[in-house]
C-alpha cells in the first residue's frame, strides 16, 4: 500500500452504500474515511460502523460547537464509537474545548475503544477575510488561525484544522506533535467549488500538514480509483 495513504482521508459525503463502495475502491491509497454532518444526520452512528467495517479510521467531522457540557456529553458518546478523529469548532473557547477532550476520553473508555483525538477547526476553508469580517472578526484568516490554534493547544486539543495556507505558521506555532489536518485540498485544474482557501497535495505536505482531507476531487472523478492513485502519488513525491 501507498506510505501517502496515513496522509489521506476521503470525505465521503455520500449516500452510507455509496460510500462504502467507494472507500473500498480507494482504500489501498486512503487510510480515513471522514463521516461528516450529511453522513451522520443520514445514518448516525451505523455510519461509523459500516466504514470501521470496511478497515477505515474514521475520522468524525461533526464540529461540535456548544455549550461545554452539551459538547462533553456529545463528544462522549462520539468517543464511545470507534472513531480516530473528532473535530469540534475552536470558536467554541477554550472551556468547551476541554470539555471535548475529557469527553471523547471518557466515552472511549467506557467501551474500553482508544480515545479519538480532537481537532479544532479554526477557520473554514470556505470564509476568506470578507467573510471573517462579515461575521465579526477583524482579524484575517492566518492571524484567527493562529490566535484559534494557540487556544487549542491551551485547551488539550490533539490538533487542528486549516487551510493548507495557514499551515505552514500554524506547524511553526505548534510544533511537530500536533495534527494538522488540511481540507480544501483541490489537485491542478480542478475547480475550487464553494471552498476559498485551496491548495494542492504537494503544497500541503510540504506547508506541514498531516492529514489531507480529499471530497470531490475524488468521489465526482469518473474514475476515482484513479483520482485517489494520482493524488496519492502526488504526495508520495512531496512526502521525499
Amino acid at each position: 500500500m501507498s506510505r501517502a495513504r496515513e496522509h489521506l482521508a476521503l470525505a465521503a459525503d455520500l449516500p452510507l452504500d455509496e460510500a462504502r463502495a467507494l472507500y473500498r475502491r480507494v482504500r489501498a491509497q486512503v487510510a480515513y474515511a471522514k463521516v461528516g454532518l450529511s453522513l451522520f444526520v443520514r445514518h448516525g452512528p451505523a455510519a461509523v460502523a459500516a466504514l470501521l467495517e470496511e478497515g477505515a479510521k474514521v475520522f468524525l467531522d461533526l464540529k461540535l460547537h456548544d455549550i461545554p457540557n452539551t459538547v462533553r456529553l456529545a463528544a462522549e458518546e462520539a468517543g464511545a464509537l470507534g472513531a480516530s478523529l473528532l473535530t469540534v469548532h475552536a470558536s467554541g473557547g477554550e472551556a468547551m474545548l476541554s470539555a471535548a477532550v475529557e469527553g471523547a476520553r471518557e466515552g472511549a473508555a467506557r467501551v474500553g475503544r482508544p480515545a479519538p483525538r480532537v481537532l479544532a477547526v479554526t477557520v473554514l476553508t470556505s470564509m476568506d477575510d470578507s467573510g471573517l469580517l462579515e461575521v465579526g472578526v477583524r482579524a484575517n484568516a492566518l492571524e484567527q488561525a493562529l490566535h484559534l490554534a494557540e487556544l487549542a493547544r491551551r485547551a488539550g486539543a490533539h490538533g487542528v484544522v486549516c487551510s493548507a495556507r495557514e499551515a505552514s505558521a500554524v506547524r511553526s506555532l505548534l510544533g511537530p506533535g500536533a495534527l494538522l489536518c488540511t481540507p480544501g485540498i483541490r489537485p491542478v485544474g480542478f475547480e475550487a467549488g464553494d471552498q476559498a482557501r485551496v491548495e494542492t497535495p504537494s503544497m500541503a505536505i510540504r506547508a506541514g500538514a498531516d492529514l489531507l482531507v480529499v471530497g470531490r476531487p475524488i468521489y465526482a472523478a469518473p474514475e476515482p480509483q484513479e483520482a485517489a492513485e494520482g493524488i496519492a502519488s502526488e504526495v508520495e513525491a512531496a512526502l521525499r
